[in-house]
C-alpha cells in the first residue's frame, strides 16, 4: 500500500466499493441463474418420468412390448434424455430406447410410491414406479340399505420406467451465464475505471506538482518552486512549501560556507601539526619523496636534517606536559624565523622535527643546520621561577640520485641523530654509510628485532654454573648463579653479552628480566618439590632499568608474596653501575626483598670510580670482584693489588668475597692465598644446562 501514490489510490477508493458490490451482485446472478437452469431440468425430467410411468402400464399389463417400444421411442426423441427403459416387477427389462446405464431395480429395492432419483455429475436417472389400482366391490350388498356395499382399492406394482436424463446442456448453459455475467462485470468495471481515473487525475494533479516539487528539493534543487492553483488548503500547502524551500536555499548557502571553512580547517589539520603549526610526518615525507625524485630526474642535490631535542623530557616531566608544549611552540617559532623560502621544516612527533633542505649540497647545509643549532643553545626556557637551556641533536643525510626510497632515507638521518646524541648531544652528525658508528648502531636495531623474536619464539635458556668456596671446604649448601642464553634458530648458543648491550640502550631489559625471574622462580619451586639434599641458592642478575621500572619490582614483589618459601633462595645479583645510579631505588628493593629472606649480591665492583664512597650505603650480602681484575692477576700486579684491597673491604664490612672469571689453576692458587671466600668459572665449573642440576624443569 506503502508504494501506490495518491492517484492510484484515489481510484482505487472509487473503484474498489463499485468491483466488491458489482462481484457480489454477479456472484448472486450466476449463483441464480445455475439453480434456475438446474431446477428446470429437474422439473422436466420428473414431469416426463411422472407421465410415462402410467402411460406404459396397459403395455406392462398385457405384455405388449411393441407398445412399450413405441411409446419409449417418442418419449427418447426429447432433448438432453440420453435413454428410457420399462422394467418388470421382477426386474426384467421390457423395452429400452436409447442409450442409459441402469441399477438393478430388485437388489436397488427401488421405492414404489414415488419417483426414485439417482444424481450422477454428467446426467440424472430418474425411476418411477408402474402400479394398477383396482376396485373390489361386495355385491351382496345393496346401496339403499344401511349396510351399502363397500368399495376397497388396491394398487398393485407391476414396473418401472427409467428415465436417464444428461445435463451436459444445462452445464453449458450454466458455463455460458457464468461468462456473460462476467464479461459485463468486466465491461462495468472498465468504464468505472475509466470515470475514477478522469475524477482521480482533476483531484490528484496538483497534489503530484507539489509531491514532484519536494521531491526536486530534497534532491537539492532547491530553486525549485510550485506553482500555486488556489486559495484553499491546497493553496496554503503550496505556498508553504514554496516558502521552506527559499529558507533551504538561504540556509545552505550559510551551511555551505561553513563546510567550506570546516573543509579547509580538515585540510590544514590532515597535513600540518595542531600543536606547532608545521607540517606533519606524512605530509613531510610526501613532499621528501618529491624531492627525491627530483633529485632522480634532474640530478639536484638536497637535504635532510633529522633533530631530535635533548632537554625535553626533562622538562616534560618535572614541569608537566603544559610546560613541554608551550616549549615545543616557542621552539618552532624561533626555527621558523632561521628557514629559507625552499626549506621545509615538520614536527615528526613528541620532540622530533625534520628539515627539508631544497637544491642545497651538504656543505651549505651544515651551515644552515649550525645555524639552526646556535639558536637553540642560545634559547632558553622558563617555566614560572625555572629556567631551562635547550639542546638539540642533529642527524644530515645528503639526497642525491643514490639515496633510494623515503624510507631509506629517514632511517639514515634517524640513525645519524642517534649517533649524535650518543656522541654527546647537541651536534651535528652526517650521514655515511661506512660510519662505524652507524654500523653499530644498525647492529643493535638488528639484536633488537631478534631479541624480539626470541622473546616470542621461546628461544631463551637458562644455564647454571657453581659458585665454589676457594678453599676447597667443605659447604652446607650449594650456590649457582643462573646464566641467560639466546638460542639461533638452528640451535647455536648466543653469549648474553653479544645482545645484553643493545637490551639495555633499546630497553628491552625488563622484558628479559621478567622472562628471567619467572624461569627463575620455577626452576627453584621445581627444585624443592624434587626434595634435594641440601640447600641451594639461586643467583640471578638483575638490570638497572628493571629496577627502576616499577612495574618490575611490583611483580617480583607479588611472585614472592604468592612462594615466600622461595625467597630464601634466592639471590638478586645487581651491578655496580645500576646500584650506585638509583641508590636509593635499590635500598628500598633490598629492604622490601629480605622480608622473604632474599640475599643480595653486587656485581662487578671495582668498574666504578666511586666504588668504595658507595660501597658502606649497599646493603648487599656478596661482594663480586670485577672480572676484568680477575682476569690477568697473576701477571698483572696493579689488578692484584686491587683485588686484595677489594677482598680486605669486603671482610671488614663483613661481606663475601666472590671472584668471577677463574679461568686457570693459577688464577685460582693466588686467590686462594689472597683469601677470597667464593670462587666463579670454567676452571671451577662450566656452565650446563638446568637439567643437570635439577632433571626435568
Amino acid at each position: 500500500m506503502a508504494m501506490i501514490g495518491v492517484r492510484g489510490r484515489v481510484i482505487g477508493l472509487a473503484l474498489v466499493p463499485m468491483a466488491i458490490i458489482g462481484i457480489l451482485l454477479l456472484f448472486q446472478l450466476i449463483a441464480g441463474k445455475i439453480d434456475d437452469l438446474d431446477q428446470s431440468l429437474r422439473t422436466r425430467s420428473a414431469a416426463i418420468a411422472r407421465q410415462l410411468a402410467p402411460a406404459a402400464e396397459y403395455g406392462v399389463a398385457s405384455g405388449n412390448t411393441e407398445v412399450l417400444q413405441t411409446l419409449l421411442d417418442k418419449a427418447a426423441i426429447e432433448p438432453d434424455i440420453r435413454g428410457v427403459a420399462v422394467f418388470a416387477d421382477n426386474g426384467q427389462r421390457l423395452a429400452q430406447a436409447g442409450q442409459g446405464a441402469w441399477l438393478d431395480v430388485l437388489q436397488s429395492k427401488l421405492p414404489t410410491d414415488r419417483i426414485f432419483l439417482v444424481e450422477y455429475k454428467a446426467r440424472l436417472v430418474y425411476y418411477a414406479p408402474i402400479t394398477r389400482t383396482e376396485l373390489v366391490v361386495d355385491d351382496f350388498q345393496t346401496f339403499d340399505s344401511p349396510d351399502a356395499p363397500t368399495f376397497e382399492s388396491q394398487t398393485r406394482l407391476l414396473g418401472w420406467v427409467g428415465l436417464d436424463v444428461s445435463r451436459n446442456a444445462t452445464l453449458k448453459s450454466q458455463r455460458e451465464a457464468i461468462v456473460r455475467s462476467l464479461l459485463i462485470l468486466l465491461a462495468g468495471l472498465g468504464v468505472s475505471l475509466y470515470l475514477a481515473w478522469l475524477i482521480g487525475r482533476q483531484i490528484t494533479r496538483p497534489i503530484l506538482a507539489l509531491t514532484h516539487t519536494v521531491s526536486r528539493i530534497g534532491e537539492g534543487h532547491l530553486n525549485e518552486r510550485v506553482m500555486p492553483s488556489g486559495q484553499a488548503e491546497l493553496g496554503t500547502l503550496q505556498r508553504g512549501v514554496n516558502h521552506m524551500a527559499a529558507h533551504l536555499q538561504a540556509m545552505q548557502g550559510q551551511m555551505q560556507e561553513k563546510i567550506d571553512q570546516a573543509t579547509a580547517r580538515l585540510v590544514f589539520q590532515a597535513s600540518h601539526d595542531v600543536l606547532t603549526g608545521l607540517i606533519n610526518r606524512r605530509e613531510f615525507e610526501r613532499r621528501l619523496e618529491h624531492t627525491l625524485l627530483s633529485a632522480v630526474q634532474h640530478e639536484r642535490e638536497h637535504a635532510l636534517c633529522y633533530m631530535d631535542l635533548d632537554q625535553f623530557k626533562v622538562i616534560n616531566d618535572t614541569c608537566g606536559h603544559a610546560a613541554g608544549d608551550e616549549l615545543l611552540r616557542q621552539l618552532t617559532q624561533l626555527l621558523k624565523g632561521k628557514l629559507r623560502e625552499r626549506d621545509t621544516l615538520a614536527r615528526l612527533g613528541g620532540d622530533e622535527f625534520a628539515l627539508l633542505l631544497e637544491n642545497c649540497n651538504i656543505q651549505d647545509a651544515i651551515e644552515v643546520a649550525e645555524t639552526f643549532l646556535a639558536e637553540v643553545r642560545r634559547f632558553r626556557f622558563k617555566w614560572d621561577d625555572r629556567i631551562f637551556a635547550v639542546g638539540m641533536s642533529v642527524g644530515m643525510v645528503a639526497i642525491n640520485r643514490d639515496s633510494g626510497a623515503v624510507s631509506n632515507l629517514m632511517s639514515a638521518a634517524d640513525a645519524a641523530c642517534y649517533v649524535a646524541k650518543d656522541r654527546g648531544r647537541n651536534q651535528i652528525h652526517l650521514y655515511e654509510s661506512s660510519d662505524s658508528d652507524l654500523m653499530r648502531h644498525r647492529g643493535e636495531i638488528q639484536w633488537v628485532t631478534r631479541i624480539q623474536h626470541a622473546l616470542e619464539e621461546h628461544k631463551l635458556r637458562l644455564y647454571w654454573q657453581e659458585i665454589r668456596r676457594a678453599d676447597a671446604a667443605p659447604n652446607a649448601g650449594r650456590h649457582v648463579e643462573l646464566l641467560l642464553r639466546m638460542l639461533e634458530d638452528d640451535g647455536t648458543e648466543i653469549p648474553p653479552m653479544a645482545f645484553i648491550p643493545a637490551a639495555e640502550r633499546y630497553s628491552l631489559m625488563p622484558v628479559i628480566d621478567s622472562w628471567v625471574i619467572q624461569e627463575a622462580m620455577r626452576v627453584c619451586k621445581n627444585y624443592l618439590l624434587s626434595g634435594p639434599p641440601q640447600h641451594c641458592l639461586f643467583a640471578v642478575n638483575l638490570s638497572g632499568a628493571s629496577l627502576k621500572a616499577p612495574a618490575f619490582r611490583s611483580m617480583l614483589l607479588t611472585y614472592l608474596q604468592e612462594m615466600p618459601e622461595l625467597g630464601p633462595h634466592l639471590c638478586f645479583e645487581i651491578t655496580e653501575t645500576a646500584a650506585i645510579g638509583n641508590l636509593v631505588v635499590v635500598n628500598e628493593f633490598i629492604e622490601a626483598m629480605r622480608k622473604f629472606g632474599c640475599s643480595f649480591s653486587l656485581d662487578d665492583f671495582g668498574s666504578g670510580l666511586s666504588s668504595f664512597v658507595y660501597l658502606k650505603n649497599l646493603k648487599v650480602d656478596y661482594l663480586k670482584i670485577d672480572g676484568a681484575f680477575v682476569r690477568d692477576i697473576v701477571n698483572n700486579p696493579i689488578d692484584r693489588s686491587m683485588v686484595e684491597a677489594i677482598n680486605t673491604i669486603g671482610h671488614q664490612m663483613g661481606l663475601k668475597t666472590v671472584a668471577e672469571f677463574v679461568e686457570s689453576e693459577a688464577i685460582l692458587s693466588l686467590l686462594k692465598k689472597i683469601g677470597v671466600d667464593y670462587v666463579q668459572g670454567n676452571v671451577v665449573h662450566c656452565p650446563e644446562p638446568l637439567t643437570s642440576l635439577c632433571g626435568q624443569v
